[in-house]
Parts: structure tokens; C-alpha cells; sequence
């Protein structure tokens, strides 16, 4: 593993990678424990990564991909906010021990505006020689809607409360007033407070843990071996994409509508492997569009690592050097790198989808061998809030549902699971219902809904959520509701899922994106849609065909 001009032996530079990785995963276990919502507790919908004095991610724990790919962005706008210099630049600046940046802003390196992002200076003799930072999602952060979710916004504005990169703590004093600030304007205060402090906590985790292997190791071969890890892991993605087949491949697909207009909207993305580095370029993809599904230039970065990854050699090390081979061109004022006052929330969460879907399309297209049927290409978002009957006080619920994974060469895709640029659990029953005045009525797999072929696509699931003494406000950001997962190598399509408001007995069909009341007694119902299947359906064994019939009469 010796990079080129490193002095630190293999052994050594392996054992300190994997010491900066455990003090990423020993902060993510802390902030999931010490939480107070189960949207991080139970969900964990969190990540947590180590960056070096320059703003460069060095390691993380294995989350949530759209939060990880999209966090340097974070460290850069906090150092360039604190410092007033580049991410490049050495960030001793105006930093001082003890302080702790928070930010959501998704126009100054943010994402979208419930993901919460902490970002800390690492200190020695006086001096910045790294970054510990994590990222969760609060269940509230204001806006219009309960859950800071609608999925008809026109602008960044009604999403919630915006944060540029600012100081919550200084010089490890709590600022007071920006905190009343926060919680004066979100739901939930009492909640938020507890995952903020959680946050803070996983920070001090991070910065003693970084301490100490910096006291074992020392300063000098710390800083020279993050260095070469970076150098290490960037020679390996070159390697890997060398070693693919040079050429030019595209692929287009849509969501079915931005929440405002029912059009569908493009996503095209052009890859071009040249060498040891590889290109993705946006252009052709639809304008920024009025509703709430424009993915940040931070958030498409995110999606594009992840897809690579995944098609390269995913045991390569994931931080800053691994990215270096990647170019992505996403024009500005599109629908992958919009400009305020865009709203954003749901670029994050679906859009990120789809920009995997056509990045796995396109390079599926170069190799074959390592094709994808379509997973679901949705995080199915659903947000519900009110008042609690059993204490009168606000609530707020925001979680995902799972759906199919898309049929492999080698294997079936799997059912009811969460895929792509989200890495979280499903939020227990038992949990939900204690934390909630909500009741769980079904949740249960979907037979038939993989697409058919050699390997199936995963089945989808329903969810059915009631309200059960109370009105509630819901709000819907879901897609594949009309254009279904793609098939490949003569696979056919998935199911698309279905949202569906059981009322007075009945079935209301429900838009993909848009809030409404539940009055007490009624039921959402969140169908989500199977995976896209590989290879023709003739070349089935008979023995899968039985259990198929088998699941279909469940």
C-alpha cells in the first residue's frame, strides 16, 4: 500500500487507515446513541467522516451515501467561512480549539436543509492538522410543512430554516442566542436540541479519538499518512478505471414530474472513460424546474462517487483521493446544479436516485458484465405531523420506505430494501408506534412487482400508516409512479409504486409529490415499486418460476 513517495511502510499505513476509519465509526455509533429522535436513533440517518488540515475527506463510516460524497463541499464552506480561505489552503485562520461549525445551507455546501451538518477543527500545539465532521437529518427544521417536506415548494424559503456556516460553539461555549434562534424556528425544539447535542458529542468523540492516534503515531507521520492514504486510494480508482474499456456511452431517464407541473423531467447524463479517468457530463439534462426535485452541484458529485464506485472496485478506500479521477460536468441553472432560490429538498432524496440510475444505465452499456436491473429509484419520503393527543404537543415523523433491487448476472435483487444513495434502516413498529400517535396497519412485501426475467427484479413493499385520534398534516416526495425501473439484457420492467389515501372505506389514488390532512381513523398507504429485472424471462430456471407462483399467492 506504499504510495509513491511515502516513507511509511505498507503495514503501518494500512493500520493507520483503518484507525482514522474507526474514529469516523466510533462518532457515527455515538450519535446514534446518544440521539433523540428516531429518525437517527432507530433509522440512523446520519454519517459521520475525518478530513485533513486542507479540507480533504481522509476517511468515513460506511453510511449514508448522498450524505458522504456530498460532505466535503460542507468542510469547504466552513473553512471558507471561519478562515476566509480556499479548502486548499492550510485553515489555521480565525479557528480557534473548542469551536464548532453548523450549517444546512445547500447553496454554501449543504445538501438540503433537514440534513445538519457539524464540522470541527482538530487541534495540536495550537495549530488545525485535520477535521472531524458529521451530518444528520432532523425530522423538522421549520418550513411549510410538518417534517420540512412538501413536495410542491417553489422556492428554497418554505423548506425551512437556512444556515450558512456559522459558529454554535465558540472556543467551546455553546452560543446561546444562535441556539433560540434555531429552535425558535422549527416544531419539535426539544427534539432538535437533543439531536444537536448529540452531534456535538459525536465531535468531541471524534477530536479525543484523533488526539490520541495522533499521541501513538505522532504529528509528522499522521499528517504524511493521510497523505498517502489519499495518494493510495487515488491510485487505485486509476488503476481500476484503466482498466476498463475506453469509450463513450449515454443514457437518459426521468422523474415522472417536479410536484408543480405533471411533465415528466429529463435526466441525461453522457459517461466517457478515457484512460485512468472517467467523465460524466450533464449537459442535455433539464433546466432547473419551479418544484422541488433540483439536486445541488454537492449532491450530484455524491451521486456520480457513488456509481463509480460501485462498478469499479468498492473496496477501494473511500475519501478525497479516490474522487480525484472524476470529472463531472453539470451546468449551472440545471436541474444537477441549480441557482437560488431553487427548492432542493427533494433533489437530495430523489433526484440523487436518478442520477444513479443513469450513471449505472450508461456504464452498464460499456460493461455489460456488471449491468443493473433498476433498483426502485426512490427513498419513498413520507413526513407526518400534528399535535399529540396524548400530551398536546407538536410531533413530527419523517422516514423512507424500502423497495426492489434490480435483477444482477448472477442473482435475483432483493426484496424490500433500501438501495443506492440511501444506506438507512426501516423505523420499527414498536418504536414508531411508541414515539408516535400513528398507528401501523400493514407492512408487508408486494408480490409481482420485480420485473420478470433470468433474475427478477426485488419485490416492493407496502406500508400503511393510520392516524388514529388526531387530523394530521402528510406530505409525500415519492417517484416511479409512472415511468417503472428499467429492465436490462432483455429484463423487464418493475412495478411502479402507488400512494394511496384509504378514506371512508375507499382508495384514493394520491400524486407522487403533495401534502394533505388525515383526518382521525384514515390511512396513507406507501406501495413502493419492485426492481427492474436482468435477462430474458424464457431463461428462468423452472425451480425460481415455482417460487415465484409460491410468493405471488401470499
Amino acid at each position: 500500500m506504499r504510495a509513491k513517495g511515502s516513507s511509511i511502510d505498507p503495514i503501518t499505513l494500512e493500520v493507520m487507515r483503518h484507525a482514522l476509519m474507526s474514529v469516523a465509526e466510533e462518532m457515527n455509533a455515538n450519535l446514534i446513541r446518544t440521539a433523540s429522535s428516531p429518525n437517527i436513533k432507530e433509522r440512523r440517518d446520519c454519517s459521520c467522516a475525518v478530513f485533513d488540515a486542507r479540507g480533504e475527506m481522509v476517511a468515513q463510516a460506511e453510511s449514508i451515501p448522498v450524505h458522504l460524497g456530498a460532505m466535503p463541499y460542507s468542510v469547504a464552506a466552513a473553512i471558507q467561512a471561519t478562515t476566509g480561505g480556499a479548502a486548499a489552503e492550510r485553515a489555521d485562520g480565525s479557528l480557534a480549539q473548542g469551536d464548532v461549525i453548523v450549517l444546512n445551507d445547500p447553496y454554501a455546501g449543504g445538501a438540503h436543509l433537514p440534513d445538519v451538518t457539524f464540522v470541527a477543527p482538530v487541534f495540536v500545539e495550537e495549530r488545525v492538522v485535520g477535521f472531524v465532521a458529521n451530518r444528520a437529518h432532523h425530522a423538522d427544521v421549520g418550513g411549510r410543512e410538518p417534517g420540512s417536506l412538501a413536495g410542491d415548494t417553489q422556492e428554497i424559503f418554505q423548506e425551512g430554516l437556512r444556515i450558512p456556516p456559522v459558529r454554535l460553539w465558540r472556543r467551546g461555549r455553546l452560543q446561546e442566542d444562535l441556539l433560540a434562534l434555531i429552535l425558535l424556528n422549527v416544531r419539535t425544539p426539544d427534539e432538535r436540541l437533543g439531536d444537536l447535542r448529540a452531534q456535538h458529542a459525536s465531535c468531541r468523540v471524534g477530536i479525543e479519538r484523533m488526539r490520541a492516534v495522533i499521541d501513538r503515531y505522532g504529528l509528522g507521520r499522521i499528517e504524511a499518512g493521510m497523505s498517502a492514504i489519499l495518494d493510495y486510494s487515488e491510485r487505485r480508482m486509476r488503476d481500476a478505471i484503466e482498466a476498463l474499456p475506453d469509450g463513450t456511452s449515454t443514457f437518459e431517464d426521468a422523474l415522472d414530474d417536479d410536484g408543480v407541473s405533471p411533465e415528466p423531467v429529463p435526466l441525461c447524463v453522457e459517461v466517457c472513460i478515457a484512460g485512468d479517468e472517467l467523465t460524466a457530463d450533464f449537459t442535455g439534462s433539464s433546466p432547473q424546474v419551479a418544484g422541488p426535485i433540483n439536486a445541488v452541484e454537492a449532491v450530484t458529485a455524491s451521486a456520480v462517487y457513488y456509481a463509480v464506485r460501485a462498478v469499479t472496485d468498492p473496496t477501494i478506500p473511500p475519501n478525497g483521493g479516490c474522487y480525484r479521477p472524476i470529472d463531472i460536468v453539470a451546468p449551472g441553472g440545471s436541474i444537477v446544479h441549480p441557482l437560488p432560490p431553487a427548492p432542493v429538498v427533494g433533489g437530495n432524496l430523489e433526484t440523487a436516485q436518478r442520477i444513479v440510475d443513469v450513471m449505472l444505465g450508461a456504464l452498464g452499456r460499456l460493461l455489460p458484465d456488471r449491468a443493473l436491473g433498476a433498483c426502485q429509484g426512490t427513498m419513498n419520503n413520507v413526513a407526518i405531523g400534528g399535535i399529540d393527543p396524548r400530551n398536546g404537543r407538536p410531533y413530527t415523523l419523517y422516514e423512507t420506505i424500502g423497495g426492489g433491487f434490480g435483477g444482477r448476472i448472477d442473482r435475483d435483487g432483493t426484496d424490500g430494501i433500501h438501495s443506492h444513495m440511501t444506506n438507512t434502516l426501516n423505523t420499527p413498529v414498536e418504536a414508531l408506534e411508541i414515539a408516535y400517535p400513528l398507528r401501523v396497519e400493514r407492512y408487508e412485501l408486494r408480490p409481482g412487482t420485480g420485473g420478470d426475467g433470468r433474475h427478477r427484479g426485488g419485490m416492493g413493499l407496502r406500508r400503511d400508516l393510520k392516524a388514529i385520534d388526531h387530523t394530521a398534516r402528510v406530505s409525500l416526495l415519492t417517484e416511479r409512479r409512472t415511468r417503472r425501473p428499467y429492465g436490462v439484457a432483455g429484463g423487464e420492467p418493475g412495478e411502479p409504486g402507488k400512494n394511496v389515501l384509504l378514506r371512508d372505506r375507499e382508495e384514493q389514488a394520491l400524486p407522487s409529490k403533495g401534502s394533505i390532512s388525515l383526518r382521525a381513523g384514515e390511512t396513507i398507504s406507501i406501495r413502493t415499486p419492485g426492481g427492474g429485472g436482468f435477462g430474458p424471462p424464457r431463461e428462468r430456471d423452472d425451480a425460481k418460476r415455482a417460487r415465484d407462483r409460491r410468493e405471488e399467492r401470499i
